[in-house]
C-alpha cells in the first residue's frame, strides 16, 4: 500500500468577513453604529444607549449633542421588531429632557409613536412609546398632534393592558392631554369612563391617583357626569371614601364628587342613596385640611343651582360649614366661607347661618391672612344683603371701627359692603351714597341714626302709629300688579299695595288697617305654594317630616318672611314716566341734569328765594300728610312742598332709574344735596378731567355749582 498523503485543510472563503467584537467606551462610537446595516448591530447600539441616557440628564444632553436622536428616528420604523424596540426604548428614557422634547417636537415624532401602540406590538414597546407620549403631552402642541393624529383611542385602549406600567402612561397621558376641552369631549366620545372605573381597582396607588385626577378634570363637563353615573361611578367614589385604607386618595374622590354635585339630578341620585349624609358624616369627622378644604369647595359649585341648595340644606349642610370656620387652617376658612357665600341664595340657609355664622366671621376679620379677611367680608355681605335680622352684625363691626386697635381696612369694607346692600341705613347712619348705589323700592329715609341706636326696619317703625317725630320718607315706584314676593337677594323689602289708586296713595295705618292688610303683608302666605326665586327658580319649604330647626331659627325664619309690605307711589311712577319722556332724549348729560332739577323742584314747590326761605313751610304740609295718613310713613310722591332733604333724595330717586349718575349727601339742619361729576367742553377736543358740582334743587333750580366754590358751601351750609 502507498503511503498515505495528507489533505490539506480548505481555506475559508475570501469574501467573509471574521466576525469583530468591538469594545467601546465612548457614545460616540455607539451613535456611529445606529448607521450600520446590520440588525444585530442596531440592536446592541440602542441597548448601549438605552443604559447610557438611563444615567442621567447629563447623558441625555450628551447623545443630544452627538446627534443620536435623528438616527434613532429613522429606526423607529425599522422591519426588525428588536431594533424598534430598543430604539422606542432610548426615546421613553430621552423624553423627559426638556431640551431632548423640543427636537422631537421638530421632528414631529408623534405619529410614529402612535403606530408603535398597536394592539400587535410588544408590551415594552406600549411601555416605553406611551411613557415617551406622556413626557411630550405637557406641551399643547403634542396635544393637538397626538388628538390630529388619533392617539386617544390607542391610549384608551392601553388602559386595559395587563402590564401596569402601560396603564400608568396611558393614563397619565390622557390626564394631560384632557387638560384641554377638545379632547375632554373625544375621550368621551370614545367610552373612556368604564376603563378609568375599573383603574380604581388596581393594586398600584399611583394608577389609581392617576384615574382619580383624570376623572376630575373630564368630570366638569355636565355629558361626563351623566355617563359617570350611568356607569355607577358615585358607588365607586363614595366607596374609596368609606375605605380608611384608601385615605391617600380621598382628596382626589372628593374633588370628583364635587364636580358630580353640580347637577340636580346626580344629587338626587345621591341623596335618595343615602349617599348625601353619608359623604357629610364622613366628612364631619375627618380633619384633613385637604378634605376640608375640597368638600367646601364642592359645595360652592353645587350651591350654584337653586335646586341644590334645597337638598343641601335639607341635609343640613350648615352645621358643616359653620364647624369648618373654626378649623386652624387658614386655606379651610376660605373655602368655608365661600360656601356660606353660595348656600346665602337659600333663605332658609341663610337664617340658620346668620346665627351662628356672622359672629364667627366678623372674628375672621382680625386673621392675619389677607384672603380669610376678604371671604369673610363676602360672606358678610351675601348673609346681610335683604336680611335685616342678619344685618345687625353692623352693631358689632361699628364697634370694631371705632376702636383704633381693633380696626382694619377688611372691618371698614365688610360694614362697606353690608351698608351697601342695606341703602336705607347706610343713609342713616352714614349720611351718604354713591353713585354707584342704586336707590330701589323699598328704600326709606328716617334721619340720621346715631351710634349705639337700633336701626328700625320700616316694618317696625310701622308699628309706631303716629308721634311727632320726623317724617319717614320711602320710596316704591313698583305697580302692583307686579308685586310678587321678592327674590331673598334683593337690596331691599319687597312691597305691595292694596288693590285701588285710592287705597294705594295712602299708607293704611297699624291699627285701622290691621285685618285689611293680613292678606298682604306678610311672605309667609304664600309658604304653601313656595317662594319665587329669581327666574322661575323656586325655594321650597323644607318637609315637615325632615326638618329639624330650633325653635329660636325657626322664629329667625318666620320674620324674615314677614315684611311689612306699604302700597305703591302711583305719584312717583307718574313723575318717573314723565321725566323719562322730557329728559332722556336730551343729548347731553348736563343738559339731563338741568332739566331734572327743574323737573324735581317744579314738582316740590318751585323755586325759593334764599331771603324767604323761612316762610316756605314745608314742615306744616308734611304734618297734614302724616295726620292724613295717621303714620309718620310718607310716599314722596305726596309731598308737594318739600325743603332740601325731600328734593335731592327725589332726584337720585328718578336720576338711578333714567341711569343719570350722582350722589345723595346729608347735611346739618335738613340740608341734602346731590353732586355730578361732568366733562367740562375743551374747544381743542381734549379730553379734560371730570368736574363735580353741586345741584341747586332750591333757589335757583337746575343751576350747577363748582365743588369747594363759595356758592356751593352757601347752598350746603347756610
Amino acid at each position: 500500500m502507498g503511503k498515505k498523503v495528507k489533505k490539506e485543510a480548505e481555506s475559508p472563503p475570501k469574501d467573509v468577513f471574521d466576525p469583530l467584537l468591538i469594545e467601546s467606551k465612548t457614545p460616540a462610537t455607539a451613535v456611529l453604529m445606529l448607521s450600520s446595516p446590520e440588525n444585530e448591530v442596531l440592536a446592541k447600539a440602542c441597548d448601549a444607549l438605552y443604559k447610557f441616557a438611563s444615567k442621567g440628564d447629563e447623558n441625555k444632553l450628551t447623545l443630544l449633542g452627538l446627534g443620536a436622536l435623528e438616527h434613532l428616528y429613522k429606526l423607529l420604523s425599522h422591519e426588525d421588531p428588536i431594533v424598534r424596540r430598543n430604539a422606542v426604548m432610548v426615546f421613553g428614557i430621552m423624553a423627559s429632557n426638556h431640551d431632548v422634547k423640543k427636537l422631537l417636537r421638530e421632528l414631529d415624532i408623534t405619529n410614529s409613536l402612535i403606530s408603535q401602540l398597536a394592539p400587535e406590538e410588544d408590551v415594552v414597546v406600549h411601555e416605553f412609546a406611551t411613557l415617551c407620549l406622556a413626557h411630550m403631552a405637557v406641551e399643547y402642541t403634542t396635544k393637538v398632534k397626538i388628538f390630529e393624529q388619533g392617539g386617544l383611542e390607542p391610549l384608551i385602549r392601553l388602559l386595559g393592558s395587563p402590564d401596569p406600567d402601560v396603564k400608568k402612561n396611558s393614563v397619565e397621558c390622557l390626564y394631560l392631554l384632557v387638560q384641554d376641552f377638545q379632547n375632554r369631549a373625544a375621550v368621551r366620545e370614545l367610552n373612556v369612563i368604564p376603563p378609568l372605573l375599573g383603574l380604581l381597582e388596581s393594586e398600584y396607588p399611583v394608577i389609581q391617583l392617576l384615574a382619580l385626577q383624570t376623572l376630575e378634570v373630564i368630570s366638569k363637563d355636565r355629558e361626563t357626569r351623566i355617563i359617570l353615573g350611568e356607569n355607577k361611578g358615585l358607588d365607586f367614589l363614595l366607596n374609596i371614601l368609606e375605605n380608611n385604607e384608601l385615605s391617600d386618595l380621598h382628596i382626589e374622590a372628593l374633588a370628583v364628587l364635587g364636580n358630580c354635585l353640580e347637577d340636580v339630578h346626580t344629587l338626587q341620585l345621591i341623596q335618595l342613596t343615602g349617599g348625601i349624609k353619608k359623604l357629610l358624616s364622613f366628612l364631619e369627622i375627618s380633619t384633613v385640611p385637604g378634605i376640608q378644604k375640597n368638600a367646601a369647595k364642592a359645595i360652592t359649585k353645587a350651591a350654584f343651582d337653586a335646586e341644590i341648595r334645597k337638598i343641601l340644606h335639607w341635609e343640613e349642610v350648615e352645621k358643616f360649614l359653620l364647624n369648618l370656620l373654626e378649623t386652624n387652617n387658614d386655606e379651610v376658612k376660605v373655602a368655608a366661607s365661600q360656601a356660606i357665600s353660595a348656600m346665602c341664595g337659600n333663605i332658609d340657609s341663610k337664617s340658620v347661618l346668620g346665627l351662628q355664622g356672622i359672629p364667627q366671621l366678623v372674628q375672621l376679620l382680625s386673621s392675619n391672612n389677607e384672603e380669610v379677611k376678604e371671604a369673610a367680608v363676602t360672606a358678610l355681605s351675601n348673609l346681610t344683603t335683604a336680611s335685616p335680622r342678619n344685618a345687625s352684625a353692623l352693631d358689632i363691626l361699628e364697634e370694631i371701627n371705632l376702636s383704633t386697635k381693633r380696626k382694619n381696612k377688611f372691618s371698614e369694607a365688610a360694614l362697606e359692603k353690608l351698608l351697601d346692600n342695606n341703602l336705607s341705613q347706610k343713609y342713616s347712619r352714614m349720611g351718604y351714597l354713591s353713585s354707584s348705589n342704586i336707590i330701589t323700592n323699598g328704600f326709606y329715609d328716617c334721619g340720621q341714626i346715631k351710634h349705639g341706636k337700633k336701626f328700625l326696619s320700616l316694618e317696625e317703625l310701622s308699628k309706631q302709629g303716629l308721634t311727632d317725630r320726623r317724617a319717614i320718607i320711602f320710596i316704591n315706584a313698583k305697580p302692583q300688579e307686579n308685586v310678587v314676593v321678592e327674590k331673598a337677594q334683593d337690596a331691599s323689602p319687597s312691597l305691595s299695595g292694596t288693590s285701588s289708586r285710592e287705597k294705594a296713595s295712602s299708607v293704611v295705618s297699624p291699627t285701622e288697617g290691621k285685618q285689611e292688610l293680613s292678606g298682604h303683608i306678610s311672605k309667609s302666605s304664600t309658604r304653601g305654594k313656595g317662594l319665587r326665586k329669581g327666574k322661575g327658580e323656586k325655594e321650597e319649604e323644607k318637609p315637615k317630616e325632615v326638618i329639624n330647626i330650633t325653635p329660636q331659627v325657626q322664629e329667625e325664619i318666620n320674620v324674615e318672611h314677614s315684611h311689612w309690605l306699604p302700597p305703591p307711589d302711583f305719584i312717583l311712577m307718574d313723575y318717573i314716566k314723565d321725566a323719562s319722556k322730557t329728559i332722556l332724549p336730551l343729548t347731553t348729560t348736563r343738559e339731563q341734569v338741568v332739566a331734572l332739577a327743574q323737573f324735581v323742584a317744579d314738582k316740590m314747590g318751585g323755586p325759593v328765594e334764599i331771603e324767604k326761605l323761612h316762610n316756605f313751610s314745608w314742615e306744616l304740609q308734611i304734618s297734614e300728610i302724616e295726620f292724613e295718613l295717621k303714620c309718620n310713613i310718607v310716599p314722596i310722591g305726596k309731598i308737594k312742598r318739600g325743603t332740601f332733604y325731600h328734593r335731592a333724595l327725589l332726584f337720585k330717586v328718578i336720576a338711578d332709574r333714567m341711569g343719570i349718575g350722582c350722589s345723595l349727601v346729608r347735611g346739618k339742619y335738613n340740608r341734602a344735596w346731590n353732586e355730578v361729576k361732568l366733562v367740562e367742553d375743551s374747544p381743542k377736543g381734549l379730553l379734560l378731567p371730570p368736574q363735580e358740582y353741586v345741584v341747586d334743587l332750591m333757589f335757583e333750580p337746575g343751576c350747577l355749582m363748582k365743588q369747594g366754590t363759595a356758592k356751593a358751601d352757601q347752598y350746603k351750609r347756610i
